[in-house]
């Protein structure tokens, strides 16, 4: 039906629509072919170029012959005799004398040149149409929304325990705590996975809360966000109690903290420490036993205090993957750089 349709167009509006379309598809495919390293659409948009290049050098050719008419030729392309037998010539009459006011005919050429600039308006009103057509396909898919079933990054809300739920009594207790929400905020960056070296990946599940510290009958503020990622987990958490870092370091020192390294991150006392994380089985069959608590995979934790003074409480950035990979120190101190100037310093008690 579309080619019955193209064949009844002119010549001149049928041929730079062709043109148009074919370029407009061929580039397209061509780029999103080189994008995603598709050879069959590759192949693709090739021919719809060598397509677009045909119909042009078609529009060439008869810009030609309108340009330098040849002899007249029949339908086969082949040119036709005019000669004709001789006819007897007829005897001259005289001619009439033209009337005075009258004006000189229009010569042989002038319905040619009418229907050539008749051509050459609807070649360049056929392209003209069709080029704004495909500037509008070109740039629609930067402003109307995407169809496409690429993952979405999962946000702070999707997440969110209790986040309308009244707080437990310990953040009324503590001066300017954050909640487990504004932390979310802080960490649920959409550079978090660029700055953990894995710039391709998002966030598959966010979960944050206010909880309290354990061993401390629920008067230890401690609200808690976590991020996962296709390779990494990020956990950071604000426990407000009066452990100030250096008391901190001496308590590794009974644990089972490896490579335990000190410094200093924005003015503040911080520490390096790693240590494995717990493993827990839960079988959801008869019963519901579960496996005894084994040993998860290596974690690393940096632990930064939550004010330049070091007067107690810090806030821990741990990082961990189910392969027991772990990046590189420097991703945890440039997620600290990002996180802690969003945690308010504890004020002078």
């Amino acid at each position: 039906m579309l080619g019955f349709l193209l064949r009844l167009l002119p010549f001149w509006v049928r041929e730079p629509l062709l043109i148009a379309v074919g370029s407009v598809l061929g580039v397209r495919i061509m780029y999103l072919a080189v994008r995603d390293h598709d050879r069959v659409a590759a192949g693709l948009g090739a021919v719809f170029l060598v397509f677009t290049a045909i119909r042009v050098y078609a529009v060439i050719r008869a810009l030609r012959a309108r340009r330098n008419p040849g002899p007249a030729t029949s339908a086969n392309g082949a040119a036709v005799d005019t000669a004709a037998p001789p006819q007897p010539q007829p005897q001259p009459q005289p001619q009439a004398q033209p009337q005075a006011g009258t004006g000189p005919r229009p010569g042989p050429d002038t319905p040619k040149k009418k229907e050539e600039h008749n051509a050459w308006g609807q070649a360049f009103a056929a392209v003209a149409v069709f080029g704004a057509l495909a500037v509008a396909l070109w740039v629609a898919p930067r402003f109307l929304p995407s169809d496409n079933n690429a993952p979405q990054a999962a946000s702070c809300s999707d997440g969110a325990d209790g986040a309308h739920e009244e707080l437990p009594k310990a953040y009324k207790d503590t001066p300017r705590p954050v909640t487990g929400e504004e932390l979310c905020k802080a960490l649920n960056r959409s550079d978090l996975a660029k700055l953990l070296g894995t710039p391709g990946e998002t966030a598959t599940t966010v979960s944050s809360t206010n909880n309290t510290a354990p061993l401390t009958d629920g008067k230890v503020a401690q609200p808690e966000v976590e991020v996962t990622f296709d390779t990494y987990t990020v956990n950071v958490s604000a426990t407000y109690n009066e452990l100030s870092t250096d008391q901190y370091v001496k308590l590794m020192k009974f644990g089972d903290e490896k490579d335990v390294k000190t410094l200093t991150v924005l003015g503040r006392p911080a520490v390096l420490s790693s240590d494995h994380t717990m493993k827990l089985e839960i079988n959801l069959g008869s019963g519901g036993s579960g496996g005894p608590v084994e040993e998860g995979p290596l974690a690393r934790t940096l632990s930064v205090a939550l004010d330049r003074n070091d007067r107690g409480g810090y806030c821990e950035i741990t990082v961990w993957s189910t392969s027991g990979a772990l990046p590189n120190d420097s991703a945890l101190l440039d997620i600290a750089e990002k996180v802690l100037p969003e945690i308010p310093e504890r004020p002078v008690r």
